[in-house]
């Protein structure tokens, strides 16, 4: 299968089942709605967009570099290990799960599982996916989705850390003490 199928597979597959997994999350009880949260579903669209085989084609833009097959084949296993650890994140939070910032019924502070290695696993695992996409891709406006994207996502995870402090004091600050927000801390 020529990688560029891989790539397809890996990101239609992705979001069917991410749309279709919201359907079993939690009764939401307190949600957070700012301007903020929409700045960033913005930027994350846009990069989206320019990370998309149709702005290439729109843009017309070359390749910076070529990797061959067995480099290609490396970035669709690294795309697909970012998605398989973003689907373990949410899977293992279960109902908890939200796509905004937001209290569900039963909400508590998640430290186990990917969540004991980082605070963000779920982004971590799609920044390594678009990282995979962005570098076989190997043009400038991938390189600028990525960029984008990363950027959306840290604005998102200190508004939901500032949010999860709030809300539950000490246990997450304990929980950040211990965990890198995208990284793990090894300390």
């Amino acid at each position: 299968m020529p990688p560029s199928q891989l790539f397809a597979i890996a990101w239609i597959g992705w979001i069917f089942t991410w749309a279709a997994a919201s359907f079993w999350s939690g009764r939401t009880e307190k949600r957070l709605a700012t301007g903020e949260v929409w700045a960033y579903r913005l930027s994350s669209l846009v990069g989206l967009i320019l990370l998309s085989h149709f702005t290439a084609r729109a843009l017309g833009l070359r390749r910076m570099w070529h990797v061959g097959y067995n480099g290609a084949y490396l970035l669709a296993l690294l795309t697909f290990g970012g998605i398989f650890f973003a689907w373990w994140a949410r899977i293992h939070l279960g109902r908890l799960w939200s796509g905004s910032i937001t209290r569900k019924e039963g909400h508590h502070v998640v430290d186990t599982g990917p969540y004991g290695l980082v605070r963000h696993p779920i982004y971590t695992g799609l920044l390594l996916a678009i990282m995979g996409t962005a570098l076989i891709v190997a043009e400038f406006r991938a390189l600028l989705a990525f960029a984008i994207v990363l950027a959306a996502f840290y604005l998102k995870a200190r508004k939901e850390e500032a949010w999860l402090a709030r809300e539950f004091g000490e246990t997450f600050e304990g929980h950040a003490k211990q965990t890198g927000m995208f990284l793990p801390r090894f300390s």
